[in-house]
């Protein structure tokens, strides 16, 4: 055992990068995290379908180029968004259940018709919410997390950005997987 079937047991985790950032600059974000986290995924990490335009705020920090997700800014509501519609039976009919999302500053879309389909029933799917108390998202991605069951939400002190995590929430992280 081990090698190929190893990684034929993994969980694909696609992680949807932020507004003009891109795929890259969210992996090395994450890779603050302890390892252990990641230990049973195999992540990727795609680019948005379109170049970012105007200023990225990582630039400086992070060399370009960087993206947009159908010109739009947010990996985490556009993937909740999918999921949400999965449930309502309006897209993905054909793929699989979903088994876990995880969201980092992520909120609903704003559009009342779109809520009333997408969020209409609680969601199903095992879910993390990471929310900074200085987060300017911080009431969006506290409502996001209502539109799950049993959402684990792991607060933070820092801002919109991934947070580094501490001792106390790599234990909520193992606990509940």
């Amino acid at each position: 055992m081990g090698g190929k079937d190893e990684q034929k047991k993994k969980m694909k985790l696609l992680c949807l990068h932020g507004f003009r950032t891109s795929g890259s600059f969210l992996q090395k974000q994450l890779s603050k995290w302890d390892p252990s986290i990641f230990h049973h995924f195999d992540l990727d990490f795609p680019n948005g379908k379109y170049p970012a335009g105007g200023k990225s705020e990582i630039e400086g920090i992070f060399p370009p180029p960087y993206f947009e997700w159908f010109q739009f800014d947010k990996g985490a509501t556009l993937a909740a968004l999918l999921l949400g519609y999965q449930k309502q039976g309006v897209v993905l009919k054909e793929h699989p259940p979903m088994k876990l999302y995880v969201s980092i500053s992520g909120s609903k879309f704003r559009d009342p018709k779109i809520c009333e389909v997408a969020y209409k029933d609680p969601i199903s799917v095992k879910s993390a919410h990471f929310i900074g108390a200085k987060d300017w998202l911080k009431v969006p991605s506290e409502d996001l997390a209502t539109a799950f069951d049993n959402p684990l939400i792991i607060n933070h002190l820092q801002g919109h950005t991934v947070p580094r995590l501490g001792k106390v929430a790599l234990l909520r992280l193992a606990f509940d997987s």
